[in-house]
């Protein structure tokens, strides 16, 4: 099912709306969940691959949109939800709408291998970090900083 999904993503709306980064956002975002069957039945490589046909598919609707400024397809894996997350948006890698550090980076199949390898997709555990469990109040302990997380992206510009 998660190729399928993958694959239709090609045909879903497509808003590229340079002034109106929040109507990308909401039109051009897509949540992927697969059960933990589904991803043992799949390889990282068959992943890989619908994401880079979906690519190709959406660089060739951008230049039927004739779409003159950039276009960025990225794809992340949000361990927290257990999905992979995908967005076309008229920015280029270095200007995704994220609100927290990330890496953009060109090899898709260490994300791919993340979310696939997630036996419990959603599931947040409480480590034995000091304080977490203590009873200390949350306002004297620091806020954890989450590390730059990779994004894989391609260009669908109609020239990129």
């Amino acid at each position: 099912m998660l190729l399928t999904y993958i694959a239709e993503l090609a045909d879903e709306p497509l808003a590229l709306e340079p002034d109106d980064h929040p109507l990308e956002w909401e039109t051009n975002t897509w949540w992927l969940s697969a059960e933990v069957e589904d991803r043992r039945s799949l390889t990282v490589a068959e992943v890989v691959t619908a994401f880079e046909r979906t690519a190709l598919l959406l660089r060739a609707r951008v230049a039927g949109l004739g779409h003159a400024g950039p276009a960025t397809f990225y794809v992340w894996h949000d361990d927290r939800a257990g999905q992979l997350r995908c967005s076309t948006g008229s920015v280029g890698p270095e200007e995704l709408p994220f609100g927290g550090a990330y890496v953009p980076v060109d090899d898709l199949a260490p994300i791919v291998a993340e979310f696939l390898a997630d036996d419990e997709p959603g599931v947040t555990r409480l480590t034995d970090a000091p304080g977490a469990l203590d009873g200390e109040d949350a306002p004297d302990r620091e806020e954890p900083q989450n590390p730059p997380f990779p994004v894989w992206f391609r260009s669908v510009t109609a020239s990129g």
